[in-house]
């Protein structure tokens, strides 16, 4: 490998680990904001988005100048395409994270009522799969990564319940409908985030055996 190319990837795998843990501390810092429907720390979230887009364009950037000046191959072509792959999820992760922000504030400004806890379950494994599936990367994992697209199932039945626990409360809590909405969003938002999470572990996988497993069900595999 070229030595100007060994350094631009190192220097990339550097950039999407820490734009991914910025982006961790965005969706942790939007979920305590829910959890404490604490506005300030929700305008927070809201504000610093616009640093966090500037890094997804730079990442880019660095990216297509790798491939339009060293035109990689293989194992080093693939990483490339999967951190572009990855950072995009990342940035679509942060727009949930300023989504879920959004919703407090609604929330601390309106009558209020008892955030499910199970949203706060979902959250965190959602939250848990995206830093695993970044460690995976790390690691060159594949294994881990599989498991990963496996524990999305656990997130959308969570997601199940929940929709199901609102459609009581819009019957029982008429009047709090408008505030019963946006915890309709949330959980939307959360199920989203661990579907990204999923991606970004499907493209681990790619990294490391060459294999394209989006829209498989990774699960059955071993039955078959």
């Amino acid at each position: 490998m070229p030595v100007h190319l060994n350094y631009d990837l190192d220097r990339l795998k550097k950039d999407i680990l820490e734009y991914s843990a910025a982006i961790d501390q965005s969706f942790a810092r939007a979920v305590k904001a829910l959890e404490g429907i604490d506005s300030p720390l929700a305008k927070q979230v809201i504000k610093h988005d616009k640093e966090l887009d500037r890094t997804e364009v730079e990442i880019e950037d660095k990216c297509l100048k790798i491939l339009a000046l060293h035109q990689p191959v293989a194992r080093d072509l693939r990483f490339v395409v999967a951190v572009l792959k990855m950072n995009n999820d990342l940035e679509r992760i942060g727009d949930f994270a300023v989504n879920i922000a959004k919703r407090t504030i609604f929330l601390s400004n309106h009558n209020p009522i008892v955030v499910p806890p199970a949203i706060f379950q979902a959250a965190a494994l959602a939250r848990s799969m995206v830093s695993r599936s970044l460690s995976a990367l790390i690691e060159s994992d594949s294994d881990l990564a599989r498991a990963i697209c496996v524990e999305d199932d656990v997130v959308d039945k969570l997601a199940v319940d929940l929709y199901q626990e609102i459609q009581v409360a819009f019957r029982n809590e008429p009047d709090h409908i408008p505030e019963w909405m946006q915890i309709f969003s949330v959980i939307r938002y959360v199920e989203r985030v661990a579907d990204l999470a999923t991606n970004i572990a499907e493209d681990v996988v790619y990294l490391v055996e060459g294999e394209v497993v989006r829209h498989q069900h990774l699960e059955d595999e071993e039955f078959e």
